[in-house]
């Protein structure tokens, strides 16, 4: 499914240089602002993310904060008109709340109300749950399978630049794209966060009744740190992909879940960090 339109944010004026010399021009950026998050009209979170798909975003985060755990026990969505956002699964009302925000309400006595809030920046996403000891708290180990095969992985990489509309315009979105088991593209969605873009997609597929996403495959740009691994989790996904490296804490918590987490995804290679058991023809190999 594309994503919806987004605004963009004005052209810069640059100075550029090159060996010609220098030269004055516009530059197109992209747009990065603060979205306020409510429960049940009471401020929770900010988050710095690109405009667009705000409602996905909330949905995505509050999924892998276990705050909703069923898109029943959303009963109203509230968002400004300007967003220009709609969802057809849930009630949502416009012109209720100022730019920049969205309002989720639950359902009485549904879902998990936090007793603090939690913060998320489009440089890292701060989680609630901080260590692997309390992610087990809420998540389950991801079962076995499904089998991939390994030569699909490395044109993933290529398949999420193509994808890339605004990072054409800009060179600075993050983009996170869904995959079925043969390698087609299913769900692309950019921000400036990697984060926030898995959240897009984790709450389109909730917004579709998609989830658990158990046989399907997780590709994001750059790095494949924490946040991103833990929201994989959330999902169901059992397989993650990162064009980057993975972090150490996420390789850990990666293998705790039985997550298989690929990095540094080439065009004729990549590197598996945990559960190689679900690429076929995968061979252990003894360290010499």
């Amino acid at each position: 499914m594309a994503a919806m339109a987004r605004p963009q944010s004005p052209p810069v004026p640059i100075r550029r240089w090159s060996e010609s010399g220098w030269s004055e021009t516009d530059d197109q950026v992209a747009a990065e602002e603060p979205l306020q998050l409510l429960l049940d009209g009471k401020p929770l979170s900010i988050v710095m993310r690109t405009p667009g798909n705000d409602l996905e975003l909330a949905l995505g985060l509050f999924w892998a904060e276990r705050v909703v755990t069923d898109l029943a026990q959303v009963r109203g969505l509230r968002i400004s008109a300007e967003a220009g956002e709609e969802a057809s699964q849930v009630r949502v009302e416009a012109d209720l709340v100022e730019s920049n925000q969205v309002d989720i309400q639950l359902q009485p006595g549904a879902g998990r109300r936090p007793e603090r809030s939690f913060l998320s920046s489009s440089a890292c996403g701060v989680c609630g749950a901080t260590t692997v000891e309390s992610l087990t708290l809420d998540f389950a180990s991801l079962p076995a399978g499904p089998v991939i095969e390994p030569a699909i992985l490395p044109a993933l990489a290529e398949k999420l630049r193509q994808g890339q509309a605004v990072f054409d315009r800009t060179g600075g979105l993050h983009a996170a794209g869904l995959f079925d088991r043969a390698g087609s593209l299913q769900l692309l969605r950019e921000d400036i966060g990697r984060h926030s873009a898995v959240d897009k997609v984790v709450g389109r597929s909730l917004l579709e009744g998609r989830l658990p996403l158990s046989n399907s495959i997780l590709a994001v740009s750059g790095r494949a740190g924490y946040e991103v691994v833990q929201k994989a989790v959330a999902a169901g996904i059992p397989v993650l992909v990162a064009v980057g490296a993975p972090s150490s804490l996420a390789v850990q918590v990666a293998r705790a879940f039985n997550l298989t987490l690929a990095g540094f995804l080439k065009r004729d290679r990549f590197n598996v960090y945990s559960g190689a058991e679900r690429l076929s023809s995968a061979v252990r190999i003894s360290a010499t």
